[in-house]
């Protein structure tokens, strides 16, 4: 069974990356004057305006708290909870690692995927992707370089925010269909705000926003995060996943086409032949998955 290419579908993926990418620069500039917890925090409360006008936009926005209720109203609360770990890994990655390193390690997340659909649904898993999982991890390790002179724990990071990510992506095949996706955006938003925010008030102290540059991109940053998965919801229930899937690849080429541009960063030497063996996993699994539904 054929694909149909849909061409605006993959307009609003590309989009997404590229919005998930000027985000990450603007956390990895922000770093030099702002902890990782308070960009956590700028980022998820500013962050639950894009999921308030999804709602207004599909006619679900209203004042009324009953009409918000769903049925697994913990698990959605849970999931913002993971995505707030995610995100504060994913800066902290940021902060000390080159862009393209974080991007190609933060696409162990559809090995992850596969996992966490064998240990949580108990989903059979043919030898083809068990096959890609293990490619995947390889490329990883020959990344981070574990026992080499250039190892560093930094690189754990952006695997453990896509372990995280992973969690809340397999998760929502618990949730009824009934449940409104704008609604359940809006319940990860909120959750991972207040987590953030509890996290940051522990553990830190905040800053004085005194630069006004400095406040124009922490409202960037945070709008380019809050869209890029608006943009990524629109692709994703308009196309199939396996269609857009392997334009996620394209997020490793433009960070390290931005990393190159805005902070002379040109990691060759780490990522190869690493990324070409995660970027292969992830189009195994793609692959399969296609082939199952034929």
């Amino acid at each position: 069974m054929a694909l149909t290419i849909n061409f605006k579908a993959i307009g609003f993926c590309l989009i997404a990356i590229m919005l998930f990418d000027l985000m990450a620069v603007q956390v990895r500039y922000l770093s030099q004057y702002f902890s990782v917890q308070e960009l956590s925090v700028y980022r998820n409360i500013l962050g639950v305006l894009p999921s308030i006008l999804i709602l207004i936009y599909n006619k679900e926005f209203t004042l009324k708290l009953e009409n918000y209720k769903i049925p697994q109203w913990k698990l959605a609360l849970v999931r913002g909870l993971f995505v707030a770990v995610a995100q504060y890994l994913f800066y902290t990655a940021l902060s000390n690692l080159e862009l393209a390193t974080v991007s190609a390690l933060a696409q162990t997340n559809a090995l992850f995927v596969v996992i966490l659909a064998v240990l949580i649904y108990k989903e059979v898993v043919k030898l083809w992707r068990w096959l890609a999982v293990v490619l995947g991890f390889l490329g990883a390790i020959l990344i981070i370089g574990p026992g080499s002179d250039s190892f560093s724990l930094s690189g754990l990071f952006p695997v453990g925010a896509a372990f995280c990510y992973a969690v809340s992506m397999v998760t929502l095949r618990s949730f009824d269909k009934s449940t409104s996706t704008s609604i359940l955006y809006l319940y990860t938003a909120v959750a991972a705000a207040i987590s953030a925010i509890i996290y940051a008030l522990i553990t830190i102290e905040f800053s004085a926003i005194t630069n006004y540059s400095h406040l124009m991109i922490l409202i960037s940053m945070s709008m380019c995060g809050g869209f890029g998965v608006v943009f990524l919801m629109v692709a994703y229930r308009s196309a199939p996943a396996a269609l857009l899937a392997p334009f996620s690849f394209f997020g490793i080429l433009n960070a390290y086409a931005l990393g190159w541009l805005i902070f002379g960063e040109a990691p060759i030497d780490e990522l190869f032949p690493g990324a070409l063996l995660i970027i292969g996993s992830g189009l195994i699994i793609i692959w399969r998955e296609q082939r199952s539904k034929v």
